[in-house]
């Protein structure tokens, strides 16, 4: 599939937390399946930047650089020549421009939001990454402090289970499903000494989710990123 976006995604904040696969049935999209690592059924909390983002080869003024703020799970799905594939599906995905959210929504049938955003990133003894985003006059939170050095994930890790989907699943209006390529080469990690997440997931995403906010993450790392490619979206029947 051609290309539809090309951007870097950047010093990623990812927060992952255990959550009961029986809530997440009903957010399937048709012909996957929940995918889990050593047992666990997670979800995450992912914040991150987008820079020098081209859609279609195009730089959209004002649209280049931004952060986003997301809640994921995990799934799988068998395609055509009988081979899984691992992917996401996207609870909501926080951006600060209404028309990313347009175009999004529109054309991939996600689940984007604008909101009032901002973005930290500090180096001194340690590294510091924050992500903030404003909902009904108070502010969200997600951040950390990290060591500078990087360390590669090793094939098998939780890391790589976390990072290494590679293909979104929307579940449309409609109930059909749109499939979509994410390209990346393997990140590395830069070990997390602390976090601050401060977020009210019943307000942002609901009843399901509200216990997250009450939750202490199984795991939370920050990645570098690298470039990314998106792919154009198609619609899947089996």
């Amino acid at each position: 599939m051609k290309a539809f976006l090309t951007a870097e995604w950047r010093n990623l904040i990812l927060a992952n937390y255990e959550f009961d696969p029986e809530i997440l049935e009903k957010y399937l999209p048709k012909h996957t399946e929940l995918d889990f690592w050593n047992g666990t059924c997670y979800v995450s909390l992912v914040g991150f930047l987008f820079q020098n983002t081209r859609v279609s080869g195009l730089r959209i003024p004002w649209h280049v650089n931004f952060p986003e703020v997301n809640l994921r799970f995990y799934v799988r799905h068998k395609n055509e020549q009988g081979e899984w594939q691992r992917g996401v599906v996207f609870i909501k995905e926080i951006v600060p421009r209404h028309a990313i959210s347009l175009v999004a929504n529109t054309l991939y049938g996600e689940h984007y939001q604008t909101m009032p955003m901002r973005y930290l990133w500090k180096s001194s003894k340690e590294l510091m990454v924050s992500y903030d985003w404003k909902y009904r006059n108070k502010w969200h939170r997600l951040a950390v402090e990290a060591d500078h050095q990087v360390q590669e994930m090793p094939m098998d890790s939780e890391e790589a289970f976390i990072t290494e989907h590679y293909w979104g699943y929307t579940k449309t209006p409609r109930g059909s499903t749109i499939e979509y390529g994410v390209e990346h080469p393997r990140w590395r990690v830069h070990p997390v000494q602390s976090f601050d997440i401060e977020v009210d997931t019943n307000v942002i995403y609901g009843a399901d989710f509200e216990h997250i906010a009450k939750q202490t993450p199984k795991s939370v790392f920050l990645a570098e990123g690298s470039p990314i490619i998106v792919r154009q979206g198609r619609k899947i029947s089996r």
